[in-house]
């Protein structure tokens, strides 16, 4: 079962990828929390996530979780790389289903970007008097800046057993109701590590060229895919550009496209930057819907934008006019769990956006 080009409709049209439909094309970006403790998701998830789904959200998608404990960014993030995490993330899908919205979720390894302090902590490199652990990467390159550790230089062992990872994680993900999986290949960590020459210096079967860039990628989205039902979306975030010459970039990540879609992925997720600190990036209103735009048509694969989408007729006209097939918003929905509702209001289309009969009053 491969995934299509639906016709353009508008923000509030149905989506549907292989047996799941979504009721609007308005997703909740993957936002990290820092809330968890040992990776498990508590009731600020619950809350956050419920939200979000009552405000009429028709994707919601849980942040970053780690399929290792090392995979973690910081201490606090959520994971799924234990039998204990499944159950805290299936109540907070079968809240999110009550509410009418589909359970998402990201599946992730932060690489050389992992044992961090949270954002609100500064956000460095833990030493290992604060906590901090040994980080993994395709190289032993750091980062950069406030996130200076260096990396060990993953072994081919090592390499295997992070893919192992991540298909026991998407068995987990089964268990806990996900009926949406998103694999993080974007915004600096391992997977992008891989694809992005500027992390990557290898020079065995997982480094130099682009096809042995991409190859623990692919390797690891053909496995996942075995495993995750044919019924179930599969989906990939990648950095479209480094935005640094040199880098990963557009053309990249166009071919890259085409191999994921090629091995099951049914939408590509489509972001940019985040391999190397200070970066000079164009950031505006929209700045990577291009990205979406271009792997959507050259490819034949669905897209979502993400990138500075705070305007419901902004929203609206990316999906009208063929742009992309989602748009994934994140800041918004930090400002506003109701944006859908307010949006619908917005372009006259109160009646496209329900709310929990708890809510109706206000609507």
């Amino acid at each position: 079962m491969s995934s299509t080009i639906t016709e353009p409709a508008d923000l509030f049209s149905p989506f549907t990828l292989r047996s799941i439909t979504l009721r609007n094309r308005i997703g909740v970006s993957p936002m990290c929390q820092y809330s968890s403790v040992d990776g498990v998701a508590n009731d600020w998830h619950l809350m956050f996530l419920g939200a979000r789904a009552a405000g009429g959200a028709g994707l919601i998608i849980a942040e970053a979780t780690a399929v290792a404990p090392e995979g973690r960014i910081t201490p606090g993030d959520a994971g799924i790389w234990a039998d204990h995490q499944v159950e805290p993330i299936a109540r907070i899908n079968r809240l999110v289903k009550q509410l009418g919205a589909v359970p998402a979720i990201q599946i992730a390894h932060a690489g050389r970007k992992a044992s961090a302090a949270r954002p609100w902590d500064g956000g460095a490199h833990l030493g290992d008097d604060e906590g901090g652990w040994p980080i993994l990467a395709p190289s032993a390159v750091a980062f950069g800046e406030e996130l200076g550790k260096v990396p060990h230089a993953m072994t081919l062992g090592e390499i295997a057993r992070v893919q192992a990872d991540f298909v026991a994680a998407t068995h987990r993900c089964l268990a806990a109701g996900v009926e949406w999986l998103e694999l993080h290949a974007a915004h600096g960590y391992l997977f992008h590590e891989f694809l992005s020459p500027l992390a990557n210096q290898r020079t065995d079967n997982y480094g130099g060229s682009f096809e042995n860039r991409i190859r623990f990628l692919l390797d690891t989205t053909r496995a996942v895919r075995t495993v995750w039902p044919d019924r179930l979306p599969l989906t990939v975030r990648l950095s479209c550009t480094d935005w640094v010459p040199g880098g990963w970039d557009a053309d990249q990540s166009v071919e890259l496209s085409r191999r994921l879609k090629d091995a099951g992925v049914d939408l590509i997720d489509c972001s940019s930057g985040a391999i190397l600190p200070a970066v000079r990036i164009p950031v505006g209103p929209g700045f990577q819907v291009p990205f979406a735009e271009r792997i959507r048509d050259e490819v034949g694969i669905p897209t979502a934008a993400v990138g500075l989408i705070t305007d419901p007729a902004q929203a609206d006209q990316i999906i009208r006019s063929g742009r992309a097939d989602l748009v994934l918003l994140a800041r918004e929905f930090l400002r506003d769990p109701n944006w859908p509702l307010r949006a619908a209001h917005a372009l006259g289309r109160g009646a496209a956006v329900v709310p929990p009969v708890q809510m109706a009053r206000a609507w």
